[in-house]
């Protein structure tokens, strides 16, 4: 598969998750997905995660846990079999009330127009002075 139609796998799958349609994101993915989330264990949707069951738990826990105002991959980079999504998410933590907002890098591979593998780089300290009940904000 060229580039460009892993970008729009991509793009797709950003859409559907949008739209809310986990069902229809996870059908995008291959069914031994590697979804990797990093960050401390006090955030409960980040560390690893194998196959379409334990990824479909992951966006379970992200719409427990978040509500967001703004989602939106930027820019996308592609080479070979990988694509790089540049973008910001803003909202606020649901078990407190307070506002994030951070900057993030999403790494995907795509194989046969399926994502076999996700990374996600983020602000986890902003996330955790959001999300945690004891932590408070300066």
């Amino acid at each position: 598969m060229n580039e460009q139609k892993n970008i729009e796998v991509i793009q797709t799958a950003y859409g559907e998750f949008g739209k809310g349609n986990i069902d229809a994101l996870l059908a995008l993915m291959s069914d031994d997905v590697d979804w990797h989330t990093f960050g401390p264990q006090e955030l409960p949707m980040t560390g690893l995660r194998k196959g379409k069951p334990e990824v479909g738990r992951f966006f379970k826990q992200v719409g427990e846990a978040w509500n967001f105002e703004r989602f939106e991959p930027q820019r996308f980079i592609a080479q070979d079999d990988t694509v790089v999504a540049l973008g910001i998410y803003t909202g606020t933590a649901k078990p407190t009330g307070r506002k994030f907002s951070s900057e993030f890098s999403h790494v995907f591979n795509v194989r046969n127009g399926k994502i076999v593998k996700f990374r996600e780089y983020t602000d986890t300290a902003n996330l955790i002075g959001a999300y945690a009940p004891s932590m408070s904000r300066a």
